[in-house]
């Protein structure tokens, strides 16, 4: 039998169980995982939120034209440029910080931030072939995709 560490663990009753080191480490990996799914979630359920609301108020259903919905992929995109920025520049934002601010609070308020922030790294490396089909390829699946969600409501 392979002799590892053990730990006492208590069960709330008086009877002792013991897990071995390596048992708790998977336990530790889960309870990690588990917390950055949490920032994400909570992050994106404000960043939905706080996009709800602008759209609500600033979307002009008369005229057609989304104000709030400009409003927010403009302010994600600089906000997730802050943010991406900080996280960067001396590491002043943790990696826990990065996904509710980041991938939580901005993936929820738009998803424009990350593409914006994704070709604004194009264009930094000078890729501009990709920055090129990336955009349109973007733009065009992203209609294409509406089209069918909406002809497949359609359908049912």
């Amino acid at each position: 039998m392979c002799r590892s560490e053990r730990i006492p663990i208590l069960f709330g009753r008086s009877e002792e169980s013991v897990i071995t080191r390596e048992h708790q480490n998977s336990i530790n990996q889960i309870n990690e995982s588990t917390m950055k799914l949490l920032f994400v979630f909570i992050g994106g359920g404000f960043g939905s939120v706080a996009r709800y609301i602008i759209s609500k108020y600033l979307n002009n259903p008369e005229s057609g034209v989304p104000y709030g919905t400009f409003l927010v992929n403009v302010l994600g995109s600089l906000l997730i440029g802050v943010i991406l920025g900080l996280a960067l520049k001396n590491e002043a934002l943790n990696q826990n910080q990065t996904l509710l601010f980041a991938t939580g609070f901005c993936g929820g308020f738009t998803t424009f931030s990350a593409f914006a922030y994704e070709n604004h790294l194009f264009l930094k490396s000078g890729d501009f072939m990709q920055f090129a089909l990336y955009t349109v390829a973007s733009i065009i699946v992203g209609f294409i995709a509406v089209f069918i969600g909406v002809y497949l409501v359609k359908l049912f």
